[in-house]
């Protein structure tokens, strides 16, 4: 991904599909321009939305599980991933997760791999994602959370990367790939502009790692429910149960579940099991990677969506 981390060049124009489903208004075409983006002072977004941590909080109140879905940013392209966002939004998501493609997604199984492959593809880099969030997050109700390996963030420099963010009103980060040990360094810049870093721990962490894990992760600690990468399984791992039962006992922060919950009915488990919330990836990003139109693919995606929602309510 070296490559698609250089400066955009020039002005990607692109024009928006018409989302045909939205869950709270009849969409309205737009036509998007994604300029090159530039870190200034200047380009902070008004944006009032709450962070990750207040977002639990509501929802604790109210006796109810965050929905996090997650997609990957520039595909099919870039104009759709900003509809995607915003059909997300209306359609009752708590959290969105929005992936940076990479070219060597060593957590990521086949269906985000394939979509990361098709969005380098077309040119999607970081300046061009950055671009669209600038236009997208004002417009949104609930938070973004960046999923990016390291080595993007090494590329800026973690300072930067951390402050261009923050600019565009991204609130939380998940980088799958760093160790507990190496975070020090993102964990003093992500604080140091109100950027919640969320951690991961696995079902094979030690008790007293997954203690300091949850300890240093900000906004929530997210629980791989199973070993391996990510993708749609027939069924969630039987562990997940004691598993957040260990860490509730060792944690008050909430635990979001993800990797493998591709159904209603697993979500519905899932929240039944006492997770805070429930992280759902691949399934959405194969509904837009599989649809024979944009329009289609968006119109599926409200669907699951609310048929998600409605699982967790």
């Amino acid at each position: 991904m070296a490559s698609s981390l250089k400066s955009a060049t020039g002005v990607l124009q692109v024009k928006s599909p018409q989302s045909p489903l939205l869950c709270r208004s009849p969409a309205q075409k737009s036509t998007l321009s994604f300029k090159k983006f530039t870190p200034m002072a200047s380009l902070t977004t008004t944006n009032t939305t709450v962070g990750l941590s207040k977002t639990f909080i509501k929802l604790k109140e109210q006796g109810k599980v965050a929905l996090i879905p997650y997609i990957t940013a520039g595909d099919p392209d870039l104009s759709v991933t900003a509809e995607a966002l915003k059909v997300l939004d209306s359609c009752g998501s708590d959290i969105i997760e929005l992936g940076v493609p990479y070219s060597d997604p060593l957590a990521d199984g086949p269906v985000i791999q394939a979509a990361a492959t098709r969005a380098l593809a077309r040119g999607t880099n970081l300046n061009s994602i950055l671009a669209m969030l600038k236009e997208v997050i004002p417009k949104l109700s609930c938070p973004i959370a960046l999923f990016t390996y390291y080595n993007p963030i090494l590329k800026r420099g973690v300072g930067e990367f951390m402050s261009i963010i923050k600019d565009v009103g991204v609130h939380g980060l998940v980088v799958p790939d760093v160790p507990l040990e190496e975070t020090d360094t993102l964990r003093k810049e992500a604080l140091k502009n109100n950027i919640e870093l969320v951690l991961l721990t696995t079902p094979t962490t030690p008790m007293e790692r997954m203690k300091a894990i949850a300890e240093a992760s900000e906004g929530f600690l997210y629980l791989v429910s199973s070993i391996g990468v990510t993708g749609a399984r027939a069924s969630v791992n039987e562990r997940v149960p004691a598993l957040l039962k260990e860490i509730k006992e060792a944690t008050s922060k909430p635990v979001a579940v993800g990797f493998g919950i591709s159904k209603p009915e697993q979500a519905k488990q899932v929240a039944g099991w006492g997770a805070d919330g429930v992280i759902v990836g691949s399934a959405m990003v194969k509904l837009l990677g599989d649809a024979k139109t944009p329009e289609e693919g968006l119109k599926e995606l409200a669907i699951f969506t609310k048929s998600l929602k409605s699982a967790l309510l």
